[in-house]
């Protein structure tokens, strides 16, 4: 059965073997058709009506030199005068041809397929029929020999034939209408990202081409739009995502695609992709998709033994063809003892090293090149590799390691001097400001001494203990005595430096000894009313006078301490 519905060529062959020898046997040999076996993408065999795989190797075939030759391994024995019957499927990529070439945007693509009309075997065949199934009802023509030859529908039939040699060939031409799709994948880089913090990164960079006939003539949009012509033109395809995809993208070189419609399905996420521009035949298009997908489902380990289980390739789109895919996996840093297992044979290039964010040694990348995939490529790989678990621990330490080197940096930095000469009135200047600085902070703490004497006072007052009233009188002097001799040693060395500041210390200075005069005014004022010389009415007359000029005064050294700033 030859299906030449699409842009693939899907031929299903379905063979009773009858043991004729005198020893049971183990396998047989298939051979492909000479026309078809340069476009070969897969071939699988199974026992009919059993979901069994059997073991398909290519092999050659030292008569047949210029032939393609595959071993089949049988399940089991298969005696002599007995019969098995097994299924072969195998599909072939760019085995149909355009004709004509070239066709302009409201033609219909037509195609020829060329073939074989019986079976193309290396045993004689005692009975054998084969059916052509087309797109639709419109085939312009088909070989119309060897007999019997029927159309119905959109069915060919040929046959059936008895008695057929070993690799006897007839040609088989079906020349029909096809519309459907002739997108071809003409090269695919699937970047792979292994994070043991629980992501994988899946990247995939695709180049595509229309591979039917050719445009002939001017593109016209509204044409397009209004006649709703170009059927065999591409305006969108689906592709199949991982049900667990998020953070999903779609873009190219100009940016994001914002043509596209996500749907999220049970077990797999629809991905419905629509190019800036509606694809005809030669024409390309390229663009790149990513996703994310929890590692949970996907990386397995038993102490330091992993094992990574994905997808070679997803759907990219139905009946896909992929001229050539580079499978790029990016392990974490300190991978090692990597083994790569795959379900068919692939080519492993050379390994590399990806170097990201706080890498030191790069991380390894196994690079896997594979040509002429199809859908039954979608199967899963594993590759296997050991990771000390204590290293993923190196990347936080590089962090606190390097904010710890910028902060030392940045520590010796400013208290370095990197100045050839020294700049004399800078370095004045700049004593200067420390002298201000240490004479607001003296007279800061001598205001609040001031406080103190008040607080003495009145507790004398209602008190009347003139012994607790002297020795606090005593330390608060000497606490006054000391700041007061630290700003006059400070005036002394800002007038050393030339500056004006010296004479506003030194108003200062004369406005806190009025000050003080005015606080020893009060204390003799307290003592005389604690001895019964003034009565209350005086000293409170007296004590309000001598409270507005200290106000005043305060309010005149304050003014003079902002100016010193």
């Amino acid at each position: 059965k030859i299906d030449v519905s699409t842009h693939l060529v899907k031929m299903s062959t379905s063979i009773t073997l009858e043991n004729t020898g005198k020893s049971p046997i183990k396998s047989f040999l298939y051979a492909l058709e000479p026309s078809l076996q340069n476009y070969l993408s897969i071939i699988t065999a199974n026992v009919k009506d059993k979901d069994e795989k059997l073991g398909v190797s290519q092999t050659t075939v030292a008569s047949k030199k210029d032939l393609s030759f595959w071993r089949i391994e049988l399940p089991s024995n298969l005696e002599p005068g007995k019969t098995m019957t097994v299924d072969v499927d195998s599909s072939y990529a760019h085995a149909l041809t355009p004709y004509p070439a070239e066709i302009t945007q409201s033609q219909k693509q037509q195609v020829l397929y060329n073939g074989n009309v019986y079976f193309f075997s290396p045993y004689s065949t005692k009975s054998q029929t084969t059916t052509v199934t087309t797109t639709n009802t419109a085939i312009e023509s088909y070989s119309k020999s060897p007999k019997p030859v029927s159309q119905t529908d959109r069915t060919v039939t040929y046959g059936p034939y008895e008695q057929r040699e070993a690799f006897s060939e007839a040609e088989l031409r079906v020349h029909y209408e096809n519309n459907s799709p002739f997108l071809t994948v003409t090269n695919l880089e699937r970047i792979i990202e292994v994070s043991h913090w629980g992501n994988i990164a899946v990247e995939e960079h695709i180049s595509m081409r229309h591979t039917g006939a050719l445009l002939k003539g001017p593109f016209s949009r509204y044409d397009y739009q209004r006649a709703q012509d170009g059927l065999s033109s591409i305006k969108a395809f689906k592709t199949v995502l991982p049900a667990a995809a998020r953070d999903v993208y779609y873009r190219d070189e100009i940016g994001n695609i914002s043509t596209s419609n996500l749907k999220e399905m049970d077990d797999f996420v629809e991905l419905e992709l629509r190019p800036r521009f509606p694809l005809f035949g030669g024409w390309k298009t390229q663009y790149y998709i990513g996703y994310n997908v929890p590692s949970y489902q996907y990386l397995f380990n038993k102490g330091d033994n992993y094992a990574l289980k994905m997808r070679f390739v997803d759907h990219i789109f139905d009946d896909m063809v992929v001229d050539q895919v580079t499978v790029k996996i990016i392990l974490p840093e300190g991978a090692k003892n990597m083994r790569l297992e795959t379900p068919y044979p692939v080519t492993q290039g050379e390994n590399q090293l990806h170097f990201t964010y706080l890498d030191t040694t790069g991380r390894p990348v196994i690079v896997i090149h594979k040509s002429n995939l199809v859908e039954q490529h979608i199967q899963d790989f594993q590759l296997h590799y050991t990771f000390q678990k204590l290293l993923l621990l190196q990347e936080p330490l590089i962090v606190v390691g390097a904010f710890y080197l910028l902060f030392l940096a940045v520590i010796v930095y400013v208290r370095l001097d990197f100045s050839i000469t020294k700049d004399e009135a800078k370095e004045s200047k700049m004593r200067v400001a420390s002298l201000v600085e240490e004479v607001q902070s003296a007279h800061d703490r001598r205001s609040a001494l001031y406080q103190s004497y008040d607080d003495a006072i009145n507790k004398y007052k209602s008190t009347k203990d003139a012994n607790t009233f002297a020795a606090t009188r005593k330390k608060v002097d000497a606490d006054y005595k000391s700041l007061t001799q630290q700003i006059s040693d400070l005036q002394t060395k800002l007038k050393n430096e030339g500056s004006d500041l010296a004479e506003k210390v030194n108003e200062l200075q004369v406005s806190d000894r009025q000050y003080k005069d005015l606080v020893a005014l009060a204390i003799t004022l307290a003592e005389k009313l604690v001895s019964g010389k003034i009565n209350k009415q005086q000293y409170l007359d007296n004590e309000k006078i001598n409270k507005t000029k200290r106000e005043d005064l305060d309010s005149k050294m304050e003014a003079l301490r902002s100016s010193l700033a």
